[in-house]
């Protein structure tokens, strides 16, 4: 699709539609990992775990998340988009009742490992999947959708958290049915992830897949549907011609260039990409906030509203990205984000740094450093949603070439959530050792400013560009 088509030779409706469709996976993403927020006490209590078996609970579903990743890459350039996006909707339904209704650590940990599996695939399939059925001239406004449907579906959580620990007395408290609040808050999802299901038996495969995988009629007959038929027989092909040379369908070896037999480069940049969104410790707020502001003196109830104002910021935040990603581009997103997190994160460290403990080892903040500490984290939260949050998958879903989309996503993918498996595994063991709330947030400061190097020394722009002008 050239640049210079018309809104009126492409049906934008129906591609908006099924976008949308794609990013109920978002929502899920988001509301799979978010609401394990208000759930940590309640998984301490009822399997009698320590810091460390608490940290891999929460980050268990984090080593579904990179596997889920990665096959769910190599696995779509066999079957499809659209048949991983099922998967994982079915993946969606059974964690989120398995975790609910789990009587052991053990039992949770494999109930949310499928969760995870589900989440990885959706993480780089519904990117995938909208960059491939968009016009290149708001391909960038859908896909950062994207990113609004995670932190809509994580705040969704942090509100359900909130008003069900809130009625029953806390997230410990039995509730309906005889069963502890917290195992609610896992069977809340399971009320989206029907809905998704049942909404991706509407939507078309990718026309894109179908070309790679050599079925021209019905690519040809997706593409007249997305785009008119003349523009959907130029575009049919621009892809057949961005495709390798024998045509050979798309496979992982594919990454490796064979004049240099080395990776390609793109590669190790989408790698910087997704590892560095995790670094700066963005999760740590999505997933232990709950856990870091009582650390900071606040109460349960008052930390469980915290999150909620910060996934609303959050959503706020997105927003910006949707009207300017398209108009100023991706990397002056990620630098200007990078920039805005460094600092942000520093005055957080600031505002932890000083403050004395209590008998129970709770920080003690003086109110000028208790408002430092949350301006500061929310201003950081909207410097990443503005930036890396939905950028970094924005620039996934775009930046490889046709013949290796795939596959990038796949290895680039499972990068990204073995970075975020670390973070968030580490999270409890560093705030309960000398480094603390302010060493640990020093950390993520440092690797925020390394980003800002990485973004203006190795990533290249792809606003405006058509998936098939993409080089690796």
């Amino acid at each position: 699709m050239n640049e210079s088509s018309t809104p009126t030779q492409a049906n934008s409706a129906f591609i908006i539609l099924i976008s949308c469709i794609a990013t109920i996976g978002g929502f899920l993403f988001g509301f799979d990992s978010g609401v394990i927020n208000g759930t940590v006490d309640g998984l301490q209590t009822a399997f009698n775990s320590d810091s460390m078996g608490t940290g891999f609970s929460v980050s268990s579903m984090l080593l579904g998340c990179a596997v889920g990743a990665f096959f769910a890459g190599t696995l779509a350039d066999k079957h499809g988009r659209r048949a991983l996006l099922i998967v994982a909707a079915v993946f969606f339904i059974v964690s989120a009742w398995g975790s609910g209704i789990a009587t052991s650590s053990l039992e949770f940990i494999i109930y949310r490992i499928l969760g995870g599996l589900a989440v990885g695939a959706a993480s780089v399939m519904c990117p995938a999947y909208i960059s491939e059925v968009a016009l290149a001239r708001y391909r960038g406004k859908l896909s950062s959708v994207q990113q609004i449907a995670i932190i809509t579906g994580l705040t969704a959580a942090f509100v359900s958290n909130y008003f069900l620990a809130d009625i029953a007395g806390s997230s410990l408290s039995v509730f309906w049915l005889g069963y502890e609040t917290w195992r609610w808050m896992f069977w809340v999802e399971l009320v989206p992830a029907t809905i998704f299901l049942l909404a991706l038996l509407a939507i078309p495969e990718s026309p894109r897949f179908l070309v790679a995988s050599g079925q021209q009629a019905r690519a040809q007959a997706v593409l007249s549907k997305l785009y008119g038929t003349i523009e959907g027989d130029i575009k049919m092909r621009e892809i057949n011609a961005s495709l390798a040379a024998d045509h050979h369908k798309p496979r992982l070896s594919d990454l490796i260039d064979k004049t240099t037999n080395k990776i390609r480069p793109i590669m190790w940049v989408g790698i910087g990409l997704a590892v560095l969104q995790q670094l700066v410790g963005i999760n740590v707020v999505f997933y232990y906030g709950a856990v870091l502001w009582q650390a900071a003196g606040f109460s349960e109830s008052d930390s469980l509203l915290i999150n909620v104002v910060s996934g609303t910021v959050s959503i706020a935040a997105c927003f910006i990205t949707f009207f300017v990603v398209d108009k100023i581009g991706r990397k002056p997103l990620l630098w200007i984000g990078s920039a805005g997190m460094t600092v942000t994160l520093a005055l957080v460290a600031f505002a932890f740094a000083g403050a004395p403990l209590d008998e129970a080892g709770k920080l003690m903040l003086s109110d000028d450093m208790g408002v430092l500490a949350l301006v500061s984290a929310n201003l950081y939260v909207i410097f990443f949603n503005v930036s890396w949050g939905p950028v970094m998958w924005i620039m996934l879903g775009e930046m490889f070439p046709n013949q290796i989309r795939g596959s990038g996503l796949a290895v680039a993918g499972f990068a990204q959530w073995a970075a975020n498996f670390v973070i968030t595994l580490t999270f409890p063991i560093l705030l309960a050792s000398f480094l603390g709330l302010a060493g640990t947030y020093s950390i993520y400061a440092l690797f925020s400013a390394l980003s800002v190097v990485f973004v203006l020394r190795y990533v290249n722009e792809t606003k405006g560009k058509e998936l098939e002008q993409m080089e690796g």
